[in-house]
C-alpha cells in the first residue's frame, strides 16, 4: 500500500491518499477547503492515475470533512464515518466559526463505520478500530501488511487529541491508545491527523501522556 500526505485548510490538517497496485484509492480525512486545495488533490489523483472509491473519515470534526462534498460530487464515491459523529457534521458551522473558518455544506454519511470491521479497496484491507475519546465515534484505520495506522486526532507525535470539545473524554482516549493502538507494535507507523508521522515505539518512550499512565500502572503493581 502506498500513502501520500497533503496538508490542507487553516488548521493544517493531514489528508491521506492511499492506494495499491490496482490504482484503486481511498481518501482519508479530506480537509481540502477551497478551489486551490481541491485542485491540488485532484491533480495528485490524476497524475498517479488513481481511481478513488471512497472518502473515509477517522472522525467528524469540520477540519477533516471540509473536502468530502467535493470528492462525492467529482468522483461519485460514498462517504464513510461513524454515525456517532453525525452531530459534529450538523454543528460544523458553529464549530468552524470558533476557529474563524467559514463552513460550507457538510456531507451526509453513506456508510456507517460502526457497522464495519474493515474497509476493502483494490487488494488492500484496512481494519476499522474504534478509538473513542477525541470524539464518540472516532476510529483508527490499520493496514497490517504495511503496518501503518491512521490515527486521526487520537494520537499525535508526542501528544494526544483534545478531549475538551463536545463528545470528548480523557479516560476514553487514553484507554483507546493503551488498549487499541499500543498493541499494534513498536514498529507500526503512525499517520496522525495533524503534524509529523511517528511510530508506536517512539510514543511509548516519549509521549508524556502515555509515559505517565504506564509509569503509574507499573507503580500500582
Amino acid at each position: 500500500m502506498k500513502t501520500a500526505t497533503l496538508v490542507f485548510n487553516p488548521i493544517q490538517e493531514n489528508t491521506y491518499v492511499v492506494w495499491d497496485e490496482t490504482l484503486e484509492a481511498l481518501v482519508i480525512d479530506a480537509g481540502n477547503s477551497n478551489d486551490r486545495e481541491n485542485a491540488a488533490l485532484d491533480n495528485f489523483i490524476a497524475e498517479h492515475g488513481l481511481r478513488p472509491v471512497m472518502a473515509v473519515n477517522t472522525h467528524g470534526h469540520f477540519d477533516h470533512t471540509l473536502g468530502v462534498c467535493h470528492l462525492k460530487e467529482r468522483y461519485g464515491i460514498p462517504f464513510a464515518l461513524s454515525a456517532k459523529d453525525d452531530f459534529l457534521l450538523e454543528n460544523a458551522a458553529t464549530s468552524g466559526s470558533v476557529f474563524g473558518v467559514r463552513i460550507g455544506a457538510m456531507p451526509s454519511i453513506d456508510t456507517d463505520l460502526d457497522a464495519l470491521s474493515e474497509i476493502r479497496f483494490g487488494d488492500t484491507t484496512l481494519q476499522v478500530i474504534p478509538t473513542p475519546g477525541h470524539t464518540p465515534g472516532h476510529v483508527a484505520l490499520y493496514e497490517p501488511q504495511s503496518r501503518v495506522v491512521f490515527t486521526g486526532d487520537t494520537l499525535f507525535r508526542e501528544s494526544i487529541g483534545r478531549t475538551d470539545l463536545p463528545g470528548g473524554d480523557y479516560s476514553w482516549i487514553m484507554r483507546s491508545i493503551l488498549d487499541k493502538l499500543l498493541p499494534l507494535g513498536d514498529e507500526t507507523r503512525v499517520c496522525p491527523g495533524h503534524g509529523p508521522e511517528t511510530t508506536i515505539g517512539h510514543e511509548t518512550l516519549y509521549n508524556p501522556f502515555i509515559v505517565e499512565v504506564l509509569n503509574n500502572e507499573v507503580g500500582l503493581r
